[in-house]
């Protein structure tokens, strides 16, 4: 059929594991933007919804670290973590190996991406679905671009791997919806935790809201790790989003929310 709907958005653990302890002037904000982001995802009807996250060592270590990954398989089963921190329920998430492997076999024509008939959530994808899919009862492909380990995959790179989900969306008959999320600068899992550098990701964001490709691909792992974070490496995912849907963004929330040790970010792509 088609890409039906594109959007991306923050997938912290601290959005579900603390809420109460975020400024409810910056908190409840962001929740009524992903509700909007869920209600336009929901009103574009999508069979299925290709998540394109952020994985943190759950699935793929430096033994083994694929620069795409797409998953399938009928089912995927978290959070990995501790249900009484995320506060979400570990559950199995609908997925369908059959049409997977249709749309694997599309982005195939033009990247080299592994496959998963066996993948657990962590919040990367877990928090996200919280709020885009809180019923299960959509279809999901998860997909995780290498954000973490270096050599990490270059944006050019990432933005042909959402140019190819784009064209695997159009050659199936199913609609289909795409969701990248991530960062933006963070300092996860380090003394700087809880920094976030604001500037930075307006800038970020002003690009992306363009979708202006040579601005996105403009940047260099070294001066995005120095003034946002090792977590902001994720704009990958942002980047996969912009490609695959090719139009202007609309931003729903941004506000740094420090208890959430993120730039907290809520947005929708026009698909043209």
């Amino acid at each position: 059929m088609s890409l039906v709907f594109a959007g991306a958005c923050s997938h912290g653990p601290g959005i579900t594991a603390r809420p109460e302890l975020a400024d409810a002037a910056l908190r409840d904000p962001f929740f009524a933007a992903l509700g909007q982001m869920r209600e336009a995802l929901e009103a574009a009807r999508p069979d299925v919804l290709v998540v394109v996250a952020a994985e943190h060592f759950g699935n793929f270590f430096m033994n083994n670290m694929p620069a795409f990954a797409l998953g399938m398989a009928d089912y995927y089963e978290g959070p990995i973590e501790d249900e009484a921190f995320l506060k979400i329920r570990k559950r199995r998430v609908p997925g369908n190996r059959e049409l997977s492997e249709r749309f694997i076999q599309n982005v195939l024509q033009e990247a080299d991406v592994a496959y998963c008939e066996e993948w657990s959530f962590d919040h990367g994808i877990a928090v996200p679905l919280h709020f885009l899919a809180p019923r299960d009862d959509l279809v999901i492909i998860p997909g995780n671009i290498n954000c973490q380990g270096p050599p990490l995959t270059p944006l050019h790179r990432a933005w042909a791997f959402g140019q190819a989900l784009r064209h695997a969306a159009d050659a199936i008959p199913e609609r289909v919806a795409i969701v990248g999320t991530g960062g933006i600068s963070h300092w996860p899992a380090t003394p700087d935790s809880g920094k976030i550098n604001e500037a930075w990701d307006r800038e970020f964001l002003g690009r992306w809201l363009r979708n202006d490709k040579d601005a996105l691909l403009s940047y260099t792992d070294i001066d995005t790790y120095r003034d946002a974070g090792q977590g902001a490496f994720e704009i990958r995912t942002f980047i996969s989003v912009a490609a695959a849907a090719g139009g202007a963004g609309t931003l729903l929330f941004y506000a740094p929310i420090p208890v959430f040790a993120v730039g907290c970010t809520a947005a929708v792509m026009d698909i043209v």
